[in-house]
């Protein structure tokens, strides 16, 4: 196993032990060494795999959702589908990862509203979409390439708000919210000075400050 592959799995196997922590401690050094204790790894591991403690882990807790993303949409026959029900998918897929650890996902969308938070934020937003946009099999190198992912963002944040509130059977209403939300940007799609205009106002950082203030 690679240097790379191995430090995946510590983080992996650390963070998955924390979580259920996470819930009564929130995202905090001493839910992240309960679960390293859990794991069978020590202090020095757990700094090892997170040396900046919170916000790694949280970084790392998004990164594993993504893969469990991509993974899913690799796992389905896709090719038949149009892109919208691809992306549609991923995003889903996403959710249904995070499921088990709800509040976790509330207590780090929390964190992350912070403004002095807002650049990891962003930059977790952007690779969430980056990853789901490219296994869907996007090629696009132009503005497109930029809109997509900022258009995304703004679903995909919508959701996962709308999710974290959702107390529907099976979370019918948050596919159904996540089902609209995909039409309106396909309504909006054909329109160039539209599209452009709704990535420049995009800011996930706003979108994190209003589900704080209503948490």
């Amino acid at each position: 196993m690679s240097h790379a592959k191995t430090m995946e799995h510590l983080k992996d196997t650390i963070l998955l032990a924390a979580l259920p922590h996470v819930a009564f401690d929130g995202w905090s050094m001493t839910a992240l060494e309960a679960g390293a204790t859990d794991a069978g790894f020590t202090k020095q591991s757990l700094l090892h795999a997170f040396p900046d403690g919170t916000a790694d882990a949280i970084a790392h807790w998004s990164d594993w959702a993504d893969r469990k993303a991509v993974v899913a949409m690799q796992a389905d026959d896709v090719a038949h589908l149009k892109t919208h029900q691809r992306i549609a998918m991923g995003v889903w897929a996403r959710l249904e990862a995070m499921g088990r650890w709800r509040e976790a996902a509330r207590k780090a969308t929390a964190w992350l509203a912070a403004p002095r938070r807002a650049g990891l934020a962003s930059r977790l937003t952007y690779r969430t979409c980056d990853a789901i946009w490219r296994a869907a099999g996007d090629a696009s190198t132009d503005f497109n390439f930029y809109t997509k992912r900022g258009l995304l963002g703004g679903v995909l944040l919508s959701t996962t708000l709308y999710w974290l509130q959702d107390s529907s059977e099976g979370n019918q209403a948050s596919s159904a919210f996540l089902d609209r939300r995909i039409a309106e940007v396909l309504r909006i799609g054909g329109h160039i000075g539209k599209l452009r205009a709704a990535v420049e106002q995009f800011d996930p950082q706003t979108v994190l400050r209003r589900f704080r203030r209503s948490a």
